[in-house]
């Protein structure tokens, strides 16, 4: 490969194109602010897409940061079982849902989960990530090549840092957990 071509690889690894993202309005006992992710939509355009179109429709909206675990990540995005607000809302259920969509297929790249990286959740299936989605709060290069990149937090890691920590090991929150109050979609 020609040092050019090497150089352009490079510069689309090192800085997708960003064409939209997403902002969440985050409450809680431990977090209350915003966070401005951008969407990789040239990375992972199916994951990217159903963020945004899961975001659009307020299906984020309540949303409880269902596992965070002190020096790795904060994981939400639960539509089914997730939400605070719904008269059938149980913390032990957080975390076991997706949407009403299909699962996607796994659009693993050579990015690296770094600090503020935002990644898919998924089961043992690579092909299972569905709604639910994590924001690290420190490097994990031990997921590259195993789950989706899906983009990064441009604005408001205070806010990440400040979400409440659960479980050392399982992350499960104890009492109230912060909450994804408003998600939208930016240009």
């Amino acid at each position: 490969m020609s040092t050019l071509k090497l150089a352009a690889a490079f510069a689309v690894l090192a800085s997708p194109a960003l064409a939209s993202g997403i902002e969440i309005e985050v409450a809680g006992e431990g977090a209350n602010g915003t966070i401005v992710i951008d969407l990789f939509e040239d990375v992972a355009p199916q994951h990217a897409a159903r963020i945004a179109d899961l975001a659009s429709k307020g299906e984020y909206d309540n949303v409880a940061f269902h596992r965070v675990i002190q020096g790795f990540m904060a994981q939400t995005g639960d539509v089914q079982f997730g939400d605070v607000s719904s008269e059938d809302y149980d913390a032990r259920y957080s975390g076991r849902g997706g949407s009403d969509q299909q699962d996607l297929p796994a659009e693993f790249s050579d990015l690296s989960f770094e600090r503020g990286v935002v990644g898919m959740a998924r089961s043992q299936s690579p092909n299972s990530a569905n709604s639910q989605f994590f924001i690290m709060f420190d490097e994990g290069t031990f997921l590259n090549g195993q789950y989706t990149v899906v983009g990064k937090v441009t604005e408001g890691m205070d806010v990440v840092d400040a979400i409440k920590r659960g479980h050392r090991q399982s992350g499960a929150i104890t009492g109230a957990p912060d909450v994804m109050k408003k998600v939208t979609v930016t240009e």
